[in-house]
């Protein structure tokens, strides 16, 4: 068995400073907005090159209170994709506007700028770019546009803990940052979690305020706000593996440049990220048609595999009524339809990504995609990562 992700092979590499940090929330007594919360949003702020960090209970909570703190509301359009997660729409239909969707790019998979112009209107007020699968959108043309408009930029970058665009972090490059801690993440807590980050200190500001029940001080209630703090435990795990998330970085990274090698043969479509960019690779997905006979082919082999996403937010019945019909988004749909996210995490062992190509390679009535790009160019040596056995 070949687990899609193995969160307990590294529980177990760490787990002596994991419970002594548990343990030590636990005996202080203090649960919530402490000593742990501060020290994490210090440095998580350093960590993404940003002055502030402020932690809430979930990504969608940080993108909820971005866009609060940005003035976005009821009767505003905030423009975004459908290649993500549904909370990014939630959270701009939190707020009282309207999402807006663009197409994305048929090499990066992440917003197209080409695009953007068309869809701005007298309403728009923000743009939020997703970093899809840890690669980070093209955020030059995108910033460029949003200053000529006067929009906010809101990165969504739950999945691009560490990812760099020409040198910068993800989340210091919009007016805010949205992350998710969700255990599954490159940096997950053991639970919910998330943050913004910010360089705007009124934004800043405002988010202390609405995760806290709009307070000042306590009982000092200066705006509506929400309860969406994180917890001291959650923060205690976060400051221990923020100490790990480099190492477990380049370790995902090799095993990328491990499944490029291994499918260069193979006509494939493969990740593509352009020579600027790091790709911290939260999702490792190929595409190819009939994706689902190959799905079926590696879950039966007792490899896990995923798909991210296999139905895109516009087309979901839950938004039906922002008027959206199939077609209207074409790479986004064609995406969808040939997407296959395939294991990856620290601890996945070399020999393990040569039996699932392997199994890839044997469904050899599998008609692949038209590929949407050449592997990777950068090559790194694996690190094996292992909690003292092999993961399976």
């Amino acid at each position: 068995m070949i687990p899609f992700l193995d969160l307990k092979a590294q529980y177990c590499q760490i787990k002596p400073e994991v419970d002594a940090a548990v343990a030590r929330v636990v005996s202080s007594g203090h649960f919530v907005l402490g000593p742990e919360v501060a020290a994490f949003e210090g440095r998580f702020a350093e960590y993404c090159r940003t002055a502030r960090c402020l932690t809430v209970n979930s990504g969608t909570s940080a993108l909820h209170l971005a866009l609060l703190a940005a003035g976005v509301g009821p009767g505003d359009e905030v423009i975004t994709v459908s290649m993500t997660f549904v909370a990014t729409t939630a959270a701009i239909l939190y707020s009282g506007a309207k999402p807006v969707f663009v197409d994305v790019d048929p090499v990066t998979w992440t917003m197209d700028p080409g695009l953007i112009e068309a869809a701005i209107t007298p309403r728009t007020r923000a743009i939020v770019p997703v970093h899809l699968h840890g690669l980070m959108a093209d955020m030059d043309p995108i910033m460029s546009i949003a200053q000529r408009y006067g929009l906010v930029v809101i990165e969504d970058a739950a999945q691009a803990h560490g990812a760099e665009y020409r040198g910068r972090r993800a989340g210091s490059i919009g007016d805010l940052g949205c992350f998710s801690f969700y255990p599954g993440k490159n940096l997950g807590a053991f639970g919910e979690g998330g943050a913004v980050v910010t360089d705007r200190p009124e934004f800043a500001h405002r988010v202390s305020l609405l995760r806290d029940w709009g307070q000042e001080t306590k009982y000092d209630h200066v705006i509506p706000g929400y309860n969406y703090r994180m917890d001291e435990i959650q923060s205690a795990v976060l400051n221990v593996k923020l100490d790990y998330i480099e190492g477990w970085t380049e370790a995902r990274r090799s095993i990328a440049e491990r499944y490029n090698e291994l499918l260069s043969e193979l006509p494939f479509a493969r990740p593509r990220p352009p020579s600027y960019s790091r790709h911290v690779y939260h999702v490792y997905s190929i595409r190819l048609q009939r994706r689902d006979d190959a799905l079926t082919l590696l879950r039966e082999a007792g490899i896990g595999a995923g798909i991210h996403y296999p139905i895109p937010v516009h087309l979901q019945k839950a938004y039906a009524e922002l008027g959206y019909r199939a077609g209207d988004l074409p790479v986004t749909e064609m995406l969808a339809n040939d997407f296959l996210s395939l294991p990856i995490y620290p601890e996945l062992l070399p020999d393990r990504a040569t039996e699932i190509v392997s199994t890839l390679r044997n469904a050899g009535a599998l008609r692949p995609s038209e590929a949407a790009g050449n592997r990777a160019q950068q090559s790194q040596s694996f690190t094996t990562r292992s909690c003292n056995r092999r993961a399976s």
